[in-house]
């Protein structure tokens, strides 16, 4: 049924209660999902998102009010009161998990299934991005590459520190939904394009850490063996999602990083593209720890041991396009 929250919005003829309902039905939806474990962590992690998600839908519906009653409309598209767009920002904001109101983000993504977490991390943002979209002419320009800025500064520092795999993803959601709001603010067909960029990365390690069992660092040195291209993939993958030059990944950061250097914002540009090497460092930690840290050779035992890990049918091709996508820029960017 979560499915249905995007296609609610975007049918809702741009009235912010059609909207309203939409975002309380995903949230709703998505929580038998993550409480399915009946572990307390499971739980706790449910009752953090539905609390976030149910404050964020509160101040939505709060600032559409205050915009209806000041204008006497509900249109998505045209938010003339100040207040209201600043509020509405805000909530949306937090539903995403940007910084500073970021920090439920991790914590619901570790508390959760590898599955879980892909769909917190990829599904669940297209709803609140598709009220950015709607309101894009509304849009507090400052306030949104200052919370964009400091997301990409946050989900970097901030992963330095972790060991658990799907707290390291996390932080790098965050930092990649920095990059894509201050796309955003600047042109719809960039962000759209970092946004498709994004959702296929994060599928892709998320598909590779679910088949090869990864919940930490320490797992990634043993895994070699198993499955050697899956792992020789995985590190371009990897490359790729910090944003090295000849993969795809490059992409969105190339363009955005020309469109701030177009629009005279050279600080702001020379401030992300800082912001972003603590998270390019992480990503390289990780493939030093799966390739470097254990001699990747099979064992000597006679008997197979482990156990066969399931390939799903789409990750050859999601690995593929992960590294191979840059030369296809230009037609991805229009």
């Amino acid at each position: 049924t979560s499915l249905s929250t995007s296609t609610l919005i975007t049918m809702s003829s741009h009235h912010w209660l059609l909207a309203w309902l939409g975002l309380e039905l995903n949230t709703l939806s998505i929580l038998p999902m993550i409480i399915k474990p009946h572990h307390p962590r499971a739980t706790e992690a449910a009752t953090k998102y539905f609390l976030i998600q149910a404050t964020a839908a509160a101040l939505i519906l709060f600032s559409s009010t205050l915009n209806a009653w000041q204008t006497g409309h509900w249109s998505i598209t045209n938010i003339s009161t100040p207040t209201a767009s600043v509020t509405i920002t805000i909530a949306i904001m937090l539903k995403l998990g940007l910084a500073p109101i970021h920090a439920w983000y991790p914590e619901v993504l570790q508390g959760a299934t590898m599955n879980t977490a892909l769909i917190l991390s990829t599904w669940q943002k297209l709803a609140p991005l598709t009220l950015l979209y709607l309101m894009k002419n509304s849009l507090p320009n400052n306030l949104i590459l200052t919370i964009g800025a400091l997301s990409i500064l946050v989900g970097g520092w901030t992963g330095l520190n972790q060991t658990q795999v799907r707290k390291i993803m996390a932080m790098s959601s965050i930092a990649h939904m920095g990059w894509l709001v201050i796309a955003l603010s600047m042109s719809l067909n960039i962000a759209t394009m970092t946004l498709m960029v994004y959702i296929l990365l994060t599928t892709t390690m998320f598909t590779l850490f679910n088949s090869t069992t990864t919940k930490t660092l320490t797992d990634l040195g043993v895994a070699w063996p198993q499955s050697p291209v899956l792992f020789a993939t995985m590190l371009i993958t990897l490359l790729s999602l910090g944003g090295l030059p000849p993969l795809t990944g490059f992409a969105p950061k190339w363009l955005i990083l020309t469109s701030l250097c177009h629009t005279k914002l050279l600080m702001l540009g020379a401030v992300i593209a800082i912001a972003s090497l603590p998270s390019l460092f992480f990503y390289i930690r990780m493939t030093y720890l799966t390739a470097l840290t254990i001699p990747p050779k099979t064992t000597n035992t006679q008997h197979k041991w482990r156990h066969k890990m399931p390939h799903p049918w789409a990750l050859s091709p999601a690995m593929v396009m992960a590294g191979l996508l840059l030369p296809l820029t230009p037609l991805m960017a229009t």
